[in-house]
C-alpha cells in the first residue's frame, strides 16, 4: 500500500496563549528536508515532557477527515490546507481504522514505525477557537497518531509513504485509541494487558494500560 505525501510541515514554537508557548501552527515546506531520531528538521515542540521524544518524533493526521471537521465546526480557516492539527505530514487514504501500531512505513528514504495514537490536549481547542474539539477527537477517534524513526533519510511533499510490514494487524490506531483514551479498556482488561506487554507501543501508553488495570 502507497500513499502520496500531500505535504510536509514544520513548525517554530511561539506565544500560543499567554505565557505558554507551542509549535503546533505548522506550515508546509518545499523541497527535501532530514528525517532524524527526534523528528524532521526544522520542526520544534515547545513542551518537551508531553510531546517530541522518540515515541512521538513525527506526527501524521489524515487529510481525509478535513471535510468531516467543517462540517462540525461550521466551516473553518484552518481546514483551508493541511496542517489544522499541527501534523507533519498529511496524506489521504490512510486511516486510524486502517493503521496499525507496529506499522512500519517507508517515508520517502525513512523508516518510520507508528508508535501510539495522538491524545488532544486544550491546544487543540485553543488553535480552533472551539474548546470541545480535544472532546470531540476523543469520541470520534480522529486522532491522528505518531511515528518513530527507525531509519533516518528524508522527506520531501511528493514522495510517497509506503506500508513495508504490519505485524500487528489486530491493533489499529483507532482501536487501541479507543482502548487506552476512549475508556473502552475499563472493560477489556485482556486487551490491556496485551497493549502493556506490546513492544511496539510508546512506552507511556504501555504504563498507561499497566495503570487502567490497577
Amino acid at each position: 500500500m502507497s500513499y502520496a505525501i500531500d505535504a510536509v510541515l514544520t513548525g517554530k514554537a511561539r506565544a500560543f496563549r499567554g505565557d505558554e508557548a507551542s509549535a503546533i501552527a505548522k506550515a508546509p515546506v518545499e523541497g527535501a528536508l532530514r528525517v532524524g531520531f527526534l523528528g524532521i528538521d526544522g520542526d520544534e515542540q515547545a513542551d518537551l515532557t508531553v510531546h517530541g521524544g522518540v515515541d512521538k518524533a513525527i506526527h501524521h493526521y489524515p487529510r481525509d477527515h478535513y471535510d468531516w471537521w467543517a462540517d462540525a465546526l461550521g466551516g473553518h480557516d484552518l481546514l483551508s490546507g493541511p496542517g489544522a492539527f499541527g501534523e507533519n505530514i498529511s496524506t489521504e487514504g490512510l486511516v486510524e481504522s486502517e493503521a496499525c501500531v507496529g506499522d512500519r512505513y517507508r517515508l520517502g528514504s525513512a523508516l518510520v514505525e507508528i508508535s501510539q495514537g495522538r491524545q488532544p490536549c486544550w491546544k487543540l481547542g485553543h488553535r480552533f477557537g472551539v474548546a470541545t474539539v480535544p472532546a470531540t477527537v476523543v469520541t470520534t477517534r480522529r486522532s491522528g497518531w505518531y511515528y518513530r524513526v527507525v531509519e533516518e533519510g528524508a522527506v520531501a511533499a511528493g514522495d510517497t509513504l509506503d506500508l513495508v510490514d504490519r505485524p500487528l494487524p489486530d491493533w489499529s490506531v483507532e482501536r487501541v485509541f479507543h482502548l487506552l483514551i476512549g475508556g473502552a479498556g475499563k472493560r477489556e482488561p485482556a486487551a490491556l494487558r496485551d497493549l502493556a506487554a506490546m513492544g511496539a507501543l510508546a512506552t507511556t501508553w504501555r504504563a498507561r494500560a499497566g495503570k487502567l488495570l490497577g
